[in-house]
């Protein structure tokens, strides 16, 4: 609909029949034979148009491809922000690399970046374009609509989900139900307290033991599962040309430290140049990255997408202004720090090939790979050992929803776009998309891969992060507790338990621990814990040996099997001190609690690059 009739350009003899279309005239635009043979090699290996091969691979700059394509066209050539017209449609737009721009003097009034078969028809035609048509790249299309339509871009990736399902956003906080309800149970405590001291704390003792016995029995039986950390076989290599396109979304925050080893480990990925779609998502006000992604060569497949000014100014919504954008099948989330597996893309298109649809996130294994760097990481890397290479596995073996890590979590895309994408207001946005994951139906898979990860190496940087984690647990629990019977309905009697496990009862134990081992030690050092003399000493006697026998296996098992399965002995002594690390995640619970009532959304922001040690020499 672009084209009018008109005579053919003339044709030279570096134009070559037997390469596509879509790059063929580059050839009497200076562009070297070499470059063009191996662009079409390229595109026959991995499926795609010649174009995307020559610009994703890093053959040809973006910005010349389209510059060359205008010379050959006749049409202008606008390179830079574009006047965009304010109703153009995010993420339409984007998506279809044409956008209607706002009336001007030089009667313009689309700009186009046409790719694969759409070039190959425009050329083809040997015509003259429709003079209001200009050229342009994909980049100035997305630059200038994120600029134009900045606050609704802003809008939709803060409010997105809170608009289309208010009951899953954590938006707003408690309800008034909820408000009522805590305020009532906390009058009640406190006068059956008065009125009767010690029945009262032997029933809380009773319902608070309880609680924490299930989410203990959980954390115990996700050993009756193995997994290995690795598959022992790994499956097929599948032809690149069968391979989707994956989206990787990479959000950062002043993190100038780690772009080149960011990049460093992007680059490293086992998967065709043409078929990533790899975003990286900065603030509006971050210079610091924004410098460092400057000074460095970037790869032909990578995008920068500036975040327009928002709030809330959590990386969810940084999340939420890619996802519109995304063109994989797949997407996946990786940190700032973080470097996976080169083979973890093919691996994870393998594992959702074998998957039934209803399994619509994998999770990969997170690794702690500075645990040299002192006491706090080494019991950072003997946490996560226990999380990602016991828990998590035993809970997906057991249909159970899974609190997400907030990296290496790998989706079908069209399952999160239709969920609404992750909750901006949620500072655990990861614990909370996989109950929502699994309030929907869907399944989370375990996925045998690893990504390694720099855990913070100061007490201050790490109470940052874990209040931050505990805060969003307590957050998770209020959203999905406004309509108790619905989250019972969707989740059923197995999930909705799991859930509460692993969102209240991982605060729950957190906030009480200091206080039961107190009281564990002090009844076993008075001798009451062995010799009860009334039914009242019992039951806490009773409380105290179970929960104490029980906790102290969850501290410690879970652990010990994680350093085996890793292949990690030399940490297996720390394991003694877990309970004095617990002491630690303690303080940050009851600080996230502080937090949760007087700043919700306060981002506390660890700080990469810092490492000075890496097992496996990819950090430093």
């Amino acid at each position: 609909m672009f084209i009018q009739g008109g005579a053919a350009p003339a044709r030279s003899d570096a134009f070559r029949d037997d390469l596509p279309a879509e790059i063929a005239f580059l050839a009497r635009h200076g562009v070297s034979r070499a470059i063009l043979d191996d662009a079409a090699r390229a595109a026959v290996l991995a499926g795609v148009s010649a174009d995307r091969a020559l610009i994703r691979g890093g053959l040809l700059p973006e910005c010349d491809f389209y510059r060359c394509l205008a010379a050959e066209t006749g049409l202008a050539f606008v390179e830079g922000r574009l006047a965009v017209h304010l109703r153009a449609r995010f993420p339409e737009a984007i998506l279809a690399s044409l956008v209607p721009l706002a009336a001007a003097g030089d009667g313009l009034a689309f700009a186009y970046a046409p790719e694969g078969a759409a070039v190959a028809e425009l050329l083809a035609s040997r015509a003259h374009l429709v003079p209001r048509f200009c050229l342009t790249t994909p980049t100035a299309i997305r630059d200038s609509m994120l600029a134009a339509r900045g606050d609704h871009v802003a809008a939709l990736a803060a409010d997105g989900l809170a608009a289309a399902h208010p009951e899953f956003s954590y938006r707003g906080g408690a309800s008034r139900p909820q408000l009522g309800m805590a305020y009532l149970i906390g009058f009640i405590s406190g006068a059956l307290t008065i009125a009767f001291p010690d029945e009262t704390w032997a029933l809380a003792s009773l319902c608070l033991g309880l609680a924490f016995l299930g989410s203990t029995a959980l954390r115990l039986a996700v050993l009756l599962v193995t997994v290995p950390v690795a598959p022992a076989r790994l499956p097929p290599r599948t032809p690149e040309r069968d391979l989707p396109v994956y989206t990787v979304i990479v959000p950062l925050h002043r993190e100038g430290r780690v772009v080149r080893r960011l990049l460093r480990a992007l680059e490293a990925l086992d998967y065709p140049s043409a078929k990533l779609d790899v975003k990286l998502v900065l603030e509006a006000d971050d210079e610091e990255t924004a410098a460092a992604l400057a000074a460095i060569r970037r790869p032909g497949f990578l995008e920068v997408i500036v975040a327009p000014p928002g709030e809330p100014r959590t990386k969810p919504r940084a999340l939420n202004v890619a996802l519109p954008l995304a063109r994989g099948t797949f997407v996946t989330v990786y940190d700032a720090e973080d470097v996976p597996d080169p083979g973890q893309l093919r691996l994870a298109v393998s594992v959702f090939a074998r998957s039934l649809p209803d399994v619509a996130c994998l999770q990969a294994r997170l690794v702690i790979d500075n645990a040299g760097d002192g006491w706090l990481t080494r019991m950072f890397a003997i946490e996560y050992a226990a999380l990602f290479d016991v828990t998590n596995p035993g809970l997906a073996r057991f249909d159970l929803p899974i609190p997400l890590g907030g990296t290496s979590n790998h989706f079908r895309c069209s399952v999160l776009q239709a969920l609404g994408g992750w909750d901006a207001w949620n500072v655990t946005e990861d614990a909370d998309l996989g109950i929502r994951l699994a309030a929907a139906g869907y399944r989370v898979a375990d996925l045998p891969s690893s990504t390694l990860e720099e855990a913070p190496r100061q007490l201050g940087a790490w109470l940052k992060q874990r209040t931050r984690w505990m805060k969003g647990f307590l957050q998770v629990c209020v959203t999905h507790s406004r309509r108790p019977r619905a989250a019972y309905r969707e989740l059923g009697a197995a999930r909705a338990f799991g859930a509460m496990a692993m969102s209240f009862g991982t605060v729950a134990s957190a906030l009480l621990f200091p206080a039961f081992m107190t009281l564990a030690l002090e009844a076993t050092l008075s001798g009451r814990l062995f010799r009860p003399e009334t039914p009242l000493e019992i039951v806490r006697a009773a409380i105290g040996l179970t929960l104490f026998a029980a906790g102290l296996l969850a501290l410690t098992l879970p652990p010990v099997a994680g350093l085996c399965r890793r292949g990690w002995p030399s940490l297996l002594p720390l394991v003694a001190l877990m309970p004095a690390y617990y002491c630690l995640v303690s303080i940050a619970a009851w600080r996230g609690l502080l937090e949760f009532v007087l700043q919700p959304q306060r981002w506390n922001k660890t700080e990469h690059g810092l490492a000075r040690t890496s097992r496996s020499g990819r950090l430093v």
